[in-house]
């Protein structure tokens, strides 16, 4: 069988953090015996055609190579909002990339074309992949953007309608896409994770907690701060990622007297993120309406205890109480109690590690994701045949 990915964010290199899930799950589809080509935004420094891990990447031109900025960087939505020239650059990914989904559905004649994200992948394939079964898969932001723009939801129903099967990768990403096209069958297949690699060892910090993912509102890095300070432990904190509000939450340290207790490390390559997840005493995720979840994934690989907020899809990553600890969102005095209640626990929460890994592995093993999604393209191909 042969499968065409279609996605805006990709690994643009071996240890580039950007999309890993979606070359993941690649991989792990070759494996099984599928054959994979990825289609991609160009970007400056990128070539028109690679091989990363073993799966051939095909790159389209869409704009003049300097405004080639939109994709990989998670910053698409704030470039099209800013300015005339990411608005341009947006319609030029458009165009352009539904006229090379076209031209690569006639090259190499998929089985399936699988768009990741609705948009703006979904859209290009619905147009340009006409001629082969659409499988839509829902990541997060792509929902998110739906549900906050007036225009977006008749644009995501036309790919839902142009979409053999829509995939979403958490139960409540999969709830919110129906209340946006009532009648919509929305089945929850998450992304794998390299259970190779996110692996346990060593010994754990003392009362060091660590936070790795984008930094901006959405993340609640900023919640997380004021949990820190109002804890009883003089706990410390590994800040781990890069975003528009890093300046104004290193001020926020500082001026809540945290400047000691809290490192702000950037973006680390995953093979970095492994010694950090191992080593902390529990990694916190305190975002709201997260698509899934993968730090929370990767650290349950480790063994690292979770503590997050009961919001979006983490919930079908930590059980409360089983494989992590959940508190009410947006709460930094909730926060900051499941922080101390942590560390005062006679194995420092060292029983939610090892069941989150059993729970991990039994269900973000690339080999269990690739056969699911097998079997899902053997379904739609059998039932447009």
């Amino acid at each position: 069988m042969r499968v065409l990915f279609v996605t805006h964010s990709y690994p643009r290199r071996s240890d580039d953090p950007a999309g890993v899930f979606v070359l993941g799950l690649a991989r792990a589809l070759v494996a099984s015996g599928t054959e994979i080509l990825v289609l991609a935004p160009s970007a400056p420094g990128l070539a028109p055609e690679e091989v990363i891990g073993d799966v051939p990447v095909r790159r389209f031109r869409y704009a003049p190579r300097a405004w080639e900025t939109l994709a990989y960087t998670g910053t698409m939505a704030e470039q099209v909002s800013a300015s005339l020239r990411g608005k341009a650059a947006l319609l030029g990914l458009l165009w352009q990339g539904h006229r090379a989904v076209a031209k690569v559905v006639r090259s190499f004649s998929p089985d399936i074309v699988h768009a990741h994200w609705w948009f703006p992948s979904g859209l290009l394939a619905a147009g340009g992949g006409r001629a082969r079964p659409l499988v839509t898969t829902l990541h997060g932001s792509d929902v998110r953007l739906a549900r906050a723009n007036a225009w977006a939801p008749l644009f995501f129903e036309r790919v839902a309608r142009h979409s053999a099967a829509v995939t979403a990768v958490s139960t409540w990403l999969a709830d919110k896409a129906r209340a946006l096209a009532p009648g919509l069958e929305v089945a929850v297949e998450p992304m794998p994770v390299d259970v190779a690699l996110f692996t346990p060892g060593g010994p754990r910090h003392a009362a060091k907690f660590a936070f790795v993912g984008r930094l901006n509102t959405q993340k609640g890095i900023g919640v997380l701060l004021e949990a820190l300070a109002a804890t009883r432990s003089g706990a410390s904190l590994d800040v781990v990622g890069d975003g528009p509000d890093r300046p104004s939450l290193e001020a926020r340290a500082q001026s809540l007297g945290l400047a000691l207790r809290v490192t702000f490390h950037g973006v680390l390559p995953q093979r970095l993120l492994i010694p950090l997840y191992r080593a902390a005493t529990a990694v916190i995720v305190p975002s709201e309406r997260e698509g899934l979840g993968l730090v929370a994934v990767e650290a349950q690989l480790c063994e690292a205890p979770v503590i997050a907020f009961r919001s979006g899809g983490i919930t079908d990553i930590v059980i409360d109480g089983e494989t992590g600890l959940l508190v009410a969102p947006a709460n930094a005095g909730a926060l900051a109690g499941a922080m101390d209640a942590l560390l005062v626990r006679a194995d420092r929460g060292a029983a939610l590690g090892r069941a989150g890994r059993s729970a991990a592995l039994a269900r973000f093993s690339p080999d269990i994701v690739a056969a699911r999604y097998r079997a899902l393209y053997d379904r739609v191909r059998a039932s447009v045949a």
